[in-house]
């Protein structure tokens, strides 16, 4: 019985408490995806006759060989967006409905951990799509990379990444707080995005102070930059310097994750102090 006691009673704290929510939440995400190896078909077949499309009209008028690679860049990048807006962003609230918010809440560890592995626990199905997408591009239309600087390009991909994930948990809380809203508002979101970002084209091509206003999403500047370091050409699309994008996209990481902590905070004390969730008294 005392070793028993032992092994079940120990309680972790502090970034321990932390790294095991994020296991936690990840596992059952993991082996899901293992279990329904349809959804995978779906999410790597699909996305890739967007790409084709966009490779197509771009070949039909003629555009520079550059568009061709962007465009693979960009269909491969969607699937990091889309981990964001349906694992994340939408998350508290289909937690809500399911019942187990009140649980999250009442337990000890943190919500950006619960949230951060919940996101985690899709990457799997993102990589591979964002992998696939990037190797049929590769093979089917002879896209080439030619990287100039790989430490700026590591440095790029995981301040957006962190950018991005902080923005995903402020999202959840904003969804959160508009109770019903929160299913029409990640399907708004989506398309305009997917515009605005330029996944599919430089955003130097939109005006300026709608190509500024995007920017506050992570992986504009986030693919705007990592299209200078890749292609030959890239940098005469570029919308800012790279060295520029970088210092905003470090701004940005540490504005997300701090406002999602305020806003996650915020939640909790309502929900502990009023019993609700949602600001309205519906």
């Amino acid at each position: 019985m005392e070793a028993v006691s032992r092994k079940y009673s120990r309680k972790y704290t502090g970034w321990r408490l932390f790294w095991n929510t994020i296991i936690a939440r990840a596992y059952p995400r993991i082996v899901g995806q293992q279990r329904e190896v349809s959804w995978l078909v779906f999410d790597l077949i699909m996305p890739i006759l967007g790409v084709v499309a966009y490779v197509f009209v771009y070949r039909a008028l003629n555009a520079p060989e550059e568009y061709i690679g962007f465009v693979v860049m960009g269909g491969a990048m969607t699937a990091f967006w889309m981990n964001i807006l349906w694992s994340m962003s939408s998350q508290l609230y289909w937690e809500k409905e399911q019942g187990n918010l009140a649980l999250y809440i009442m337990a000890p560890n943190s919500m950006m951990a619960i949230l951060l592995g919940m996101a985690l626990g899709g990457m799997l199905a993102t990589a591979l799509r964002a992998i696939v997408v990037t190797l049929i591009g590769v093979w089917l239309f002879g896209v080439s990379f030619t990287v100039t600087n790989y430490v700026q390009l590591i440095l790029v991909f995981m301040l957006a990444m962190v950018a991005l994930y902080g923005m995903g948990m402020m999202m959840a809380s904003a969804f959160l707080l508009f109770g019903r809203e929160a299913w029409h508002m990640a399907n708004l979101a989506q398309e305009p995005i997917f515009l605005a970002s330029g996944f599919y084209f430089p955003i130097k091509s939109l005006p300026f102070w709608v190509a500024a206003g995007a920017s506050i999403i992570p992986l504009t500047l986030g693919m705007d930059a990592m299209r200078q370091l890749i292609f030959p050409t890239g940098f005469k699309f570029g919308f800012l310097t790279v060295h520029l994008e970088i210092t905003i996209l470090a701004v940005l990481c540490v504005v997300f994750i701090v406002t999602a902590k305020v806003l996650l905070g915020h939640i909790e004390k309502i929900a502990i102090r009023e019993g609700r969730i949602t600001e309205s008294r519906r």
